[in-house]
């Protein structure tokens, strides 16, 4: 009987956690529906989640493989580093690797520095913000110190933020490694990650830490389970790791995977596109509970055009759970053609351009 008491309250005590968490966001990776959250647009300060963004950045304007020196610029950040030594040499991809790891603010620095040049990188991090929807978000350095410069943000932003991030190779690559050997012109290093999910959580693919005193405990992080991918993001949480542990196994439960749109079998009639076969390039796939099934309304959007020209965007296809909007793909237009191979062929040439 006792044991059955026990269990009952640990029931009741779990949705009661989730619910105490000052703001967190649960995101399905694929569609970027939000499963669950609470004041996901409350803006605070993020601490070293910021990394997310300034790896991206790196990733999209410079070389992995280049060389890069620290100089004078490490001298004017503290906290957690790699502890790079004034003209140690390492190549950029070995920086981002410190950078997520082990939370480098020495390494943020020296990649913004010495990359685009400090105040163009963190402009292209705030370009690169509103590019994605992060319309909360506001950076004023790489690295998430908030004594001098402040660096704001939402759950739900850095939801955004990671999913995009998610869709770099290199960056999926870092952000799950969980151990590293960085040799420079100096010396060897050694890096684990600190990221403890990696360690303690099986399907955990990634994420960020970070923390100031003023901050608190942020967290962003990944996990793929059985093909579903979710994305969580805490904000003031000193139970970060078992928070994000619990969220996933809890939702992962609840939702399943549901392909909605599939990129060959998609057909759409028109009479306007009468000559031209109507597709789309990607399957929409979209994480629903099974109740949901009979609440999926796609919305066929199309925009006729006097000039078409082969793969052109002719509209798009929105879809919407239970009257709520949740994702959409673009529809392209190919004409049709009386030759030899088929229009699956031509159709499948097409996707592989």
């Amino acid at each position: 009987m006792m044991k059955k008491i026990i269990f009952i309250l640990i029931l009741f005590l779990v949705p009661l956690n989730i619910k105490a968490l000052e703001s967190y966001i649960v995101m399905d990776t694929a569609s970027g529906r939000i499963l669950a959250s609470s004041n996901k647009d409350e803006k605070m300060l993020i601490a070293s989640t910021t990394k997310i963004m300034t790896t991206i950045v790196a990733l999209e304007h410079a070389d992995t493989t280049s060389v890069i020196c620290a100089k004078e610029e490490i001298k004017s950040v503290y906290g957690s580093m790699i502890y790079l030594d004034k003209g140690e040499c390492m190549t950029l991809y070995d920086l981002l690797v410190g950078l997520m790891l082990r939370s480098g603010n020495d390494a943020a620095i020296t990649i913004a520095t010495n990359t685009l040049g400090y105040d163009k990188f963190i402009n292209e991090m705030n370009e690169t913000a509103s590019r994605i929807g992060m319309k909360n978000t506001h950076f004023e350095n790489p690295h998430g110190l908030d004594d001098e410069t402040k660096n704001i943000s939402t759950a739900y932003d850095l939801s955004l933020l990671m999913r995009y991030a998610m869709q770099n190779k290199i960056f999926k690559e870092i952000t799950k490694t969980k151990k590293y050997t960085a040799t420079s012109n100096l010396e060897t290093h050694l890096w684990f990650n600190k990221n403890k999910l990696l360690t303690s959580y099986k399907f955990a693919t990634g994420g960020k830490i970070g923390y100031t005193t003023k901050s608190g405990h942020i967290f962003v992080s990944s996990s793929s389970k059985a093909n579903e991918d979710l994305i969580i993001v805490t904000m003031k949480d000193d139970d970060q790791f078992t928070t994000h542990k619990n969220l996933y196994e809890k939702y992962y439960k609840i939702y399943d995977k549901y392909k909605v749109l599939d990129r060959y079998t998609f057909l759409l009639s028109e009479d306007y596109y009468k000559d031209y076969h109507l597709y789309i390039k990607e399957d929409i796939n979209v994480m629903l509970k099974k109740e949901e099934l009979n609440k999926i309304d796609i919305k066929f959007e199309l925009v006729k055009k006097k000039k078409i020209n082969n793969s052109d965007v002719v509209g798009s296809a929105k879809i919407y759970v239970d009257g709520v909007y949740i994702t959409e793909t673009k529809i392209y237009a190919l004409k049709n053609e009386k030759k030899t191979d088929s229009l699956f062929k031509r159709i499948k040439d097409l996707f592989s351009m």
